[in-house]
């Protein structure tokens, strides 16, 4: 072990020194096509031996802290909390990275007999993949908790079978005579095996997600309510497969900048990339695009006779002034949701005397059927905000002139919006027409050099009617 630290000590100081001189300064954008992928790829290599080092010593830290006697265990010799406190300090990573080393550590650190003599861990041939610098911590996760998962149910030998092949695909050495494989696909080749080896941990596992599922809402606070909780598999795809669906493919990944390099070129009307929400946020907009949905899909059980209906209400007064709040269920929200749900639901007005007695009921008013929607969805063909992508059967209808200031609900003042674009109309620049009946779109000063009206439609056969009056 000296002779490692010795030569770990040596290797610190070399690379920092031929890293430095090599990187320093700017030197990288000297360098031709093949010295950078050989580096990286080298790098990587050094990388790999490093967390060998790292998984090895964490192990080795978690068995030396283990004693029943707080005093003899090493964390506390040290003057740490636990395992994870130590690895953080002497690592400087951040608890999660300490927390994987530690799960890495598990089933590829040596054990120690009854005489007190080591044994091979529970993996042998993945720590020894490790150790040659193979396989890196990402390898070693997620080859160990499929077979993990599946040794608990099945005979060693089979998990020493699927641990011997996997290692070979690792190093290159597999059946197919494929390259060394990627911790992605060694997860899908650890996984199959644990299927194939276990077949009936199916059962048990299902129900052990049926226990654990659930999601939980946490209390308001800013405006906006935690949620936490576990979703079945099926359920997590079948969210990402929404999210995948109705997430906008136009993605800012540099800024609200649209301008062109050059003035010479046209700015292609449909190439906006305007959408610089982060991926959490889209998730949350997914969400509540699916929940609208359903909510109006009348497939829903009823609560009360009527379908799931969000109410929420505001004061005329306020909504006529643009100040003050409208509530749901008691919570306090901005005008703006009101007016989105007005826009987008059912209005129902109730006048109330001064001391708070119903005068008069109003009758519910639709703001757009069936029919009307499914001739607005022929026309737009889905969000008319260009670049959006999301499809008519996931879009909400706006009023182009308002129904508060006399707007017909009509097809000619309805136009397709996704929940996203049409929550935050008022912020994001865009703004929405009709000419003829037809709507038209008007991009941000930030999107556009000289921002100008275009019809907008996503629909195919007005796209194709449109092609054959060009040609």
């Amino acid at each position: 072990m000296d002779a490692l630290l010795d030569h770990l000590e040596e290797a610190v100081e070399q690379t920092r020194a031929h890293v430095t001189g090599a990187l320093g300064e700017g030197r990288v954008l000297t360098a031709s096509d093949e010295q950078i992928t050989r580096a990286l790829a080298l790098a990587a290599e050094l990388q790999r031996l490093t967390e060998a080092v790292l998984v090895e010593a964490t192990g080795e830290v978690s068995r030396r802290s283990q004693s029943a006697a707080r005093d003899d265990r090493l964390t506390s010799r040290m003057g740490c909390h636990d395992v994870s406190e130590l690895v953080q300090r002497l690592a400087r990573c951040s608890a999660s990275t300490a927390a994987r080393l530690q799960r890495a550590a598990k089933p590829t650190m040596a054990r120690v007999s009854f005489a007190g003599t080591a044994m091979p861990g529970m993996l042998p041939a993945l720590h020894d993949a490790m150790i040659d610098g193979v396989i890196g911590l990402d390898g070693v996760l997620a080859v160990a908790s499929p077979l993990a998962e599946m040794s608990r149910r099945v005979p060693y030998e089979k998990v020493l079978t699927a641990d011997q092949v996997i290692a070979a695909i690792a190093r290159g050495e597999g059946p197919d005579g494929a390259p060394p494989a990627s911790a992605d696909l060694l997860k899908i080749h650890a996984t199959t095996w644990a299927t194939y080896l276990d077949q009936d941990g199916a059962e048990p596992r299902e129900e052990r997600a049926l226990r654990v599922r659930g999601i939980t809402l946490g209390r308001e606070r800013d405006g906006v309510v935690p949620i936490s909780g576990n979703l079945m598999v099926e359920v997590a795809k079948q969210f990402e497969l929404i999210c995948h669906a109705i997430g906008s493919p136009r993605v800012d990944q540099d800024g609200p900048v649209m301008f062109r390099p050059s003035a010479d070129v046209e700015p292609d009307p449909l190439d906006y990339r305007s959408d610089v929400r982060t991926p959490t946020q889209k998730r949350h907009d997914a969400l509540a695009t699916a929940l609208s949905v359903a909510a109006s899909s009348r497939l829903l059980p009823t609560i009360g006779g009527a379908a799931p209906t969000l109410v929420v209400s505001v004061r005329e007064e306020d909504l006529i002034e643009g100040r003050g709040w409208a509530h749901i269920d008691g919570q306090p929200v901005s005008l703006a949701a009101s007016v989105h749900a007005g826009c987008a639901g059912v209005i129902q007005r109730i006048l109330t005397g001064g001391n708070g007695r119903i005068v008069k009921l109003g009758t519910e008013e639709r703001v757009f059927n069936r029919r009307q929607r499914r001739a607005i969805a022929l026309r737009d063909g889905g969000c008319v905000i260009p670049g959006c992508g999301v499809p008519a059967a996931w879009c909400e209808i706006h009023h182009v002139v308002d129904w508060a200031l006399g707007g017909s609900t009509h097809t000619e003042n309805g136009v397709l919006l996704c929940w996203y674009h049409h929550r935050h109309l008022a912020n994001h620049g865009w703004q929405i027409r009709m000419s003829n009946g037809v709507p038209e779109v008007k991009a941000p000063p930030w999107a556009e050099r000289e921002p100008r009206w275009r019809p907008a439609t996503t629909s195919p056969t007005r796209l194709l009617e449109r092609l054959n009056r060009r040609t």
